[in-house]
């Protein structure tokens, strides 16, 4: 990976960046890969348990490879993003309202009493009560995969609901939706989300990612990526020097190099029905590694020193996903 840069005469100079060291996680990294894409592909030609002989992977909770065949994503573009009004604001509306708690159920609850989940039926006095239902019952609203901050101290409510709602307000009512449109970039969008009040880095590339699945904004997934802490801590893992790399110069050192890395080990990956990785993808295993690793490679500490990994995996006979993908990728009639 090279820069471009200008010395005092502007006469352009490129300079080679100092490349990062691998560690033995690299090689971890690779194979972990293989290993938790063939488990998808088991379990997705309904291959009985166990799917692996790694007894790591059978014993504890991973994601999938790809960010898009993960269940709440899957629910994401299936019933909220293609299931609906494809006018902006309605289609914005509908992704941030679920991605903001990111739980299945908290959806269907709203659903269910509300018969529509759409802006032109939106109160916020009506999402507020339903919502407070659910807390009352000591039913969790939020998914506990991000941490959301209040914004009590931005919009005044108590509740971090009340807040979220607000926010979603204050978007529809800058007409952020149309504003997305006109973006020429993932990064322009990135930054849009990002300047508002309760949405970190983190969460302004998650949100960027989702809203990139529908018609509202169609951007490469390869275009752009953003290292959260969890792929930061895989990323220190898997090499013992960055050399001159940041963080997102290292994931995309992982997709341009996906096809040699895998040839080099002899490993036969199968992608997402022709599907290569992209940059959100290598950013989520660098998650999945590090989690990895706290079993595989107990001597390599990461930065935030963790040892175990918290979730267990448990078979459970959860409803069947019939997988399907935004239509502009092009791989649905290959499933």
């Amino acid at each position: 990976m090279a820069e471009t840069i200008n010395n005092p005469k502007n006469i352009s100079i490129l300079v080679k960046k100092t490349k990062p060291k691998p560690s033995i996680v690299y090689n971890t990294y690779w194979e972990f890969i293989s290993k938790r894409q063939d488990v998808f592909f088991k379990r997705f030609n309904n291959i009985n348990y166990p799917w692996t002989e790694d007894e790591i992977l059978n014993n504890y909770k991973f994601t999938n490879v790809y960010r898009a065949t993960d269940r709440v994503s899957q629910f994401l573009i299936k019933n909220i993003i293609y299931n609906g009004s494809q006018d902006p604001e309605e289609l914005f509306f509908r992704t941030i309202l679920f991605k903001i708690f990111n739980r299945i159920s908290t959806w269907e609850f709203l659903q269910e009493e509300l018969g529509e989940i759409s802006l032109k039926n939106y109160s916020f006095k009506a999402y507020d009560k339903l919502l407070l239902e659910v807390l009352k019952n000591n039913e969790p609203i939020y998914s506990p995969a991000y941490i959301m901050a209040s914004g009590k101290s931005i919009f005044g409510k108590d509740r971090k609901h009340q807040n979220h709602l607000l926010l979603i307000e204050r978007m529809i009512k800058d007409k952020l939706p149309y504003i997305l449109q006109k973006s020429t970039s993932m990064k322009d969008v990135y930054e849009l989300l990002l300047s508002y009040p309760t949405i970190g880095e983190f969460l302004a590339y998650q949100y960027t990612t989702d809203l990139n699945y529908s018609n509202l904004i169609n951007f490469s997934e390869m275009e752009f990526v953003k290292a959260g802490p969890g792929a930061k801590d895989g990323i220190a893992k898997c090499f013992t020097s960055l050399g001159d790399y940041s963080y997102e110069d290292v994931i995309k050192m992982m997709a341009d190099n996906q096809e040699m890395e895998f040839e080099k080990r002899g490993i036969m990956f199968q992608n997402l029905w022709g599907r290569n990785l992209q940059l959100i993808d290598c950013q989520n295993v660098f998650c999945e590694v590090d989690k990895y690793s706290r079993m595989f490679h107990p001597e390599i500490m990461g930065v935030s020193n963790r040892i175990r990994i918290k979730q267990k995996f448990k078979v459970q006979n959860k409803e069947h996903i019939d997988y399907f993908f935004p239509p502009k990728w092009g791989i649905n009639n290959l499933i």
